[in-house]
């Protein structure tokens, strides 16, 4: 199961109703948190979740209203006392920022280890999931990212004891082990099914459509789009500043056949962002105009 939590919604400035960019997501005793804006540690107290145990920040860009919650982000867990590194992810200069932000937090019992992005597009893997980063269009070096969780065949246990694998050994190869034992080599393959669905979520704001995000948006179970402009004469503004309107973003999900669309990242002259759903859903039905703690637990298929 992948809990998403979508914990600010707003883009530019916080409102009292609305908080800046930011998304986390759960898996397997994992936290990510994608954006670090302004009042994202409110949004989390809110949802009831802590700050310590985030494992990785993904930055999309360096603007203010995507990294301003990060000095008190560091600074509380440092409170709580965490020593476990903090990976963060980002575009090229990711060292120089962080390094600048520490100003006011500079001393934290833990590691801060910057990773950089390079190239177009780079896939970073952990255990049990990755995240994949992909360059969109914006007016500043700007990333979107998608988060997949791949899924095992299942255990075959007819496979297993035709080929004479040892039971000791199942439950490790199960778990993706390669052994060598008695000079044999044992691999996964040999005791699984084909592999099965599994879970993929793609995020991506600040941007105008691209190609990248078509590409990288195929077989999400939840797309997450900036919808920056709701009113239908805002298209000029949003390719001045290279943003994504509404439409625009359900033009995405429509063409990707994604299964739930979610917009985030609104203008700050948008205050009821819901009076632009039913044209928006003419494009895609599946279209959610979310809110500030907009959540879900995606779950595997059943077999």
């Amino acid at each position: 199961m992948l809990d998403v939590c979508l914990l600010g919604t707003g883009g530019m400035m916080p409102l009292p109703y609305r908080w800046l960019t930011s998304l986390m997501m759960r898996y397997n005793g994992k936290s990510i948190l994608i954006d670090c804006g302004e009042g994202t540690q409110i949004a989390m107290r809110k949802k009831g979740w802590s700050p310590n145990p985030i494992d990785i920040i993904c930055l999309t860009h360096f603007h203010a209203d995507h990294v301003s919650g990060i000095p008190g982000m560091l600074l509380t867990m440092g409170n709580a006392e965490r020593t476990e590194p903090l990976l963060i992810i980002g575009p090229k200069g990711l060292n120089r920022v962080i390094g600048a932000l520490r100003v006011i937090a500079p001393e934290l019992p833990f590691e801060i280890i910057c990773k950089e992005i390079e190239g177009e597009e780079q896939i970073f893997s952990f255990e049990g999931f990755q995240i994949k980063a992909f360059k969109v269009n914006h007016n500043v070096l700007c990333y979107g990212y998608s988060m997949s969780i791949d899924r095992a065949g299942r255990f075959d246990k007819d496979r297993a004891m035709s080929q004479g694998i040892p039971m000791k050994l199942w439950s490790r190869l199960q778990k993706g082990e390669v052994i060598e034992e008695a000079g044999i080599t044992y691999t996964p393959n040999m005791v699984l099914g084909e592999s099965r669905k599994g879970l993929k979520v793609t995020y991506c704001t600040d941007t105008r459509p691209t190609a990248s995000i078509e590409e990288n948006a195929k077989n999400a179970d939840l797309l997450i789009l900036e919808g920056m402009y709701g009113e239908p004469d805002k298209l000029a503004k949003a390719k001045e500043h290279r943003h994504m309107t509404m439409y625009e973003a359900a033009k995405i999900a429509q063409k990707v056949n994604a299964p739930e669309l979610w917009l985030t990242h609104y203008s700050p002259s948008l205050f009821n962002p819901e009076e632009y759903a039913e044209e928006v859903r003419k494009i895609f039905p599946g279209t959610i105009l979310a809110k500030d703690g907009r959540s879900i637990e995606l779950k595997f298929e059943e077999d």
